[in-house]
Formats: C-alpha cells, sequence, structure tokens
C-alpha cells in the first residue's frame, strides 16, 4: 500500500486546480488507508492514477477522468461511474458488481475476469475493449458499444444486449443463455460457436 499512496501524494501535486467537486477529506481517506467506502470522488481528474487493489465501495465518481488509470483488482462495488471516461483503464479482476456505468467511456478499456454482475452499462463506449471472461451476469449493456470487443469466454447469462453494437464482436465460447439482442447488430460477430455472422451489415 506504501507504493499506492506514494502515488497518488505525487499525483495530487500534479493535479492541483484541476480537480473539481470532489471531497479533499474522502481522498486523504484514501491516501491514509487504502479505503474510500461511499467516497466523493465526482469530477476529479484522476488521468493515470494507479489505484490497484484499492477499496472503493459506494463512491460516486460521476464524471470523473480515470484514462489509462490502474484500477486492477479494485473494489467498485456499486459504483456511480455515470459518464466517467476510462478510455484504455486498467480494471483486470476489478469489482464492478451493480455499479452505474451508464454512457462511460471504456474504449480499449482491460476488463478481463472484472466482476461486472447487475451492472449498468447502458450506452457505454466499450469499442474494442477486452472482456475476456468477465462476469456479465444480469448486466444491462442495452444501446452499448461493443464493436471489436472481445467476450470471449465472458458469461452473459441473462444481460440485456438489446440494440447493441456487436459489429466484429467476439462472443466465442460465451455463456449466452437468457440473453435478450433485440435490435443488435451483428456484423462479422463471432458467435459462441465461432460462427461468424453477416445479417447486421
Amino acid at each position: 500500500m506504501t507504493k499506492l499512496f506514494t502515488v497518488l501524494l505525487a499525483f495530487l501535486m500534479t493535479i492541483g486546480s484541476q480537480v473539481s467537486a470532489f471531497d479533499p477529506d474522502d481522498l486523504q481517506r484514501l491516501i491514509d488507508t487504502g479505503d474510500c467506502v461511499k467516497c466523493d470522488l465526482s469530477g476529479a481528474d484522476l488521468i493515470g492514477a494507479g489505484l490497484i487493489v484499492a477499496n472503493i465501495v459506494d463512491p460516486f465518481v460521476t464524471g470523473a477522468n480515470l484514462e489509462s488509470s490502474n484500477l486492477e483488482g479494485s473494489n467498485l462495488k456499486r459504483a456511480n461511474l455515470v459518464n466517467a471516461d476510462l478510455r484504455g483503464a486498467n480494471l483486470r479482476d476489478a469489482n464492478l458488481e451493480g455499479a452505474d456505468l451508464e454512457g462511460a467511456d471504456l474504449r480499449a478499456a482491460n476488463l478481463e475476469i472484472a466482476n461486472l454482475e447487475g451492472a449498468n452499462l447502458e450506452g457505454a463506449n466499450l469499442v474494442r475493449a477486452n472482456l475476456e471472461d468477465a462476469r456479465l451476469w444480469g448486466a444491462n449493456l442495452e444501446g452499448a458499444d461493443l464493436a471489436g470487443a472481445n467476450l470471449e469466454s465472458a458469461n452473459l447469462r441473462g444481460a440485456n444486449l438489446n440494440s447493441t453494437n456487436l459489429n466484429g464482436a467476439d462472443l466465442k465460447n460465451a455463456f449466452l443463455r437468457f440473453v435478450r439482442m433485440k435490435g443488435a447488430i451483428l456484423c462479422n460477430t463471432t458467435m459462441r460457436d465461432g460462427s461468424v455472422i453477416y445479417s447486421g451489415c
């Protein structure tokens, strides 16, 4: 954890006035303890931040800039990440159960083996995102852009994929039982059995 605190402290010195709306006491608590339960980091510019295995349960991170940040293994259960910028972020093995990621930008983000059970990803941008082996039970992905996304072996049981863009997406070996896909775009899409569908082109 010492490395985490050092990275955060150094980072804060560089962003200073760029941060707006977040609660400084909450961020200090994260630095001091590695925990930030129900904290407010909304609007913070945390681009490139290293928050590996941080425990940030129930946070408000609406509109935060977390581009290219390292959140591997972090606990972000029920996080409010509406419209957050998570482009290129490393969320491998992160716990995002019940998180609200509506409208979030997750282009090229790494969500391999992440837990997104019950998460809201409506309208999220997941172009070229890596969701291999991710757990998406009951997740809401309606209207999300999954073009070129890797969903190989992902568990999508009961997920809502209505009106999603699956152009070029890879669903090989994905668990698709009870999945809703009404209006989904299937163009050059690799399905569970390895077959490629072009019907929506």
